[in-house]
């Protein structure tokens, strides 16, 4: 464990122990890092391997509704969630400079002031608020900003709630559930359609702007290809957003030492903490891989110096949130929350919950700042508290968690 220890700028460094998961996910089920389940699935829980499966060459996107877009015409372009090899390589090079660390703080930093700051207002002027709808408001108006979701109809809030329910169904013509869920999902894309991407591709056929719908209308694509790139990125910047904001802000309120070193920290140490309750609590707890070529990975029967080979064709399921817990990787105690905390050479501090290698969630610098910015702020409202702590739901096609019902108030007004 080589990597120093972060000193907050409140005095403290990485030795200071907090709280465990406020997201209960079940016990761990502990034994070998490397496992086949009954099901034929193969289960990988330990960091080293973890890591090595989504930095691998040898494996392709899997789960995350590859199946139906793999049914759309070949000359549609997938969007780059849905892509690998040397296509998602170049486009990923491409796009890479919306989300740098400088652009974050260049550009989108004032936008997540501001909304941060119209959200705080309100809550100052009603003397309450709700979490989940505080923070959706936030990573909408930002990832907006960062997409090009600028020229909303009104209801942009409603019609992305439609579109990523808290239940999925399977769409499909043998049933009338089916048949529901297949309709339903036809209503929902056509609303975020007609409601939010054509005003803004009709806007940048005029005149292009420095986002992410110009690009993609400078690559030729579609307004069906450019739908489907912006509920991607919708998906990821928006909605794994909501529930970080809520997630950290539950581990604040409900730890008074913590809460403290928060408010007295600068913002990278502010930013240290966000990423270790984040390693505790990653979002999506599971990607899932298949692999195209034999992948040998170490943890074969639990022996460190045992290596296992998954066969090609396989599908593999990345547990994240049983990764993030190795000890190995993560130093002892990986079930406390501990800022600073030093990791061994290579991992970062939020460990695998942006995901690594080829698909790499590319905007980690935007959720942090943005998580910062607004949390900040909210905990320098006098008499800020939590007055109802949020209700746990699941997705578990991705092993991530929905929190809802967190509310706020100010027990002193001006």
């Amino acid at each position: 464990m080589d990597s120093p220890s972060h000193d907050d700028g409140s005095g403290e460094s990485g030795a200071r122990e907090y709280g465990g998961r406020k997201v209960d996910r079940g016990p761990d089920q502990g034994g070998c890092p490397v496992r086949r389940g009954p099901d034929g699935v193969w289960q990988v829980s330990g960091y080293a391997e973890a890591r090595t499966v989504l930095r691998s060459t040898g494996t392709v996107q899997a789960g995350l509704g590859i199946e139906t877009v793999e049914k759309l015409p070949s000359r549609f372009r997938r969007p780059v969630l849905y892509r690998d090899g040397p296509e998602h390589r170049a486009d990923r090079r491409q796009t890479a400079r919306f989300f740098t660390p400088r652009r974050v703080h260049e550009h989108y930093r004032e936008i997540m002031v501001r909304v941060a700051e119209a959200q705080i207002d309100t809550i100052r002027e009603t003397g309450r608020g709700h979490l989940a709808e505080v923070g959706f408001h936030l990573a909408i108006e930002v990832a907006g900003a960062v997409i090009g979701l600028t020229e909303s109809r009104p209801g942009i809030q409603e019609r992305l709630e439609r579109f990523f329910p808290a239940e999925f169904g399977t769409p499909g013509l043998t049933s009338l559930r089916g048949i529901r869920w297949l309709l339903r999902g036809h209503a929902n894309w056509l609303r975020v359609y007609w409601g939010d991407v054509r005003p803004a591709v009709r806007a940048r056929r005029r005149r292009r702007r420095d986002d992410l719908i110009s690009h993609l209308l400078d690559e030729g694509c579609s307004a069906g290809e450019i739908l489907g790139e912006c509920l991607t990125f919708a998906a990821a910047g928006m909605v794994t957003t909501r529930e970080f904001v809520n997630v950290a802000a539950w581990h604040l309120f409900d730890d008074a030492a913590l809460l403290a070193r928060y408010r007295a920290a600068d913002e990278p140490g502010r930013i240290a903490i966000l990423q270790e309750i984040l390693r505790l609590e990653p979002v999506i707890g599971r990607l899932r891989r298949r692999t195209t070529a034999p992948l040998r990975l170490p943890g074969g029967g639990g022996d460190p110096g045992a290596e296992v080979t998954i066969p090609a064709g396989e599908l593999v399921d990345v547990v994240l949130h049983r990764a993030n817990l190795d000890g190995r990787t993560v130093g002892e105690r990986p079930e406390r929350l501990r800022p600073g905390r030093p990791m061994a050479a290579g991992a970062g501090a939020p460990g695998l919950s942006f995901g690594d290698g080829a698909h790499t969630c590319p905007g980690a610098p935007v959720a942090l700042l943005e998580t910062d910015v607004f949390l900040s702020r909210l905990f320098a409202l006098p008499g800020i508290r939590m007055t109802t702590p949020p209700r746990v739901g699941f997705k578990d096609p991705i092993g991530g968690y929905e929190l809802r019902g967190c509310t706020v108030e100010l027990t002193s007004r001006p």
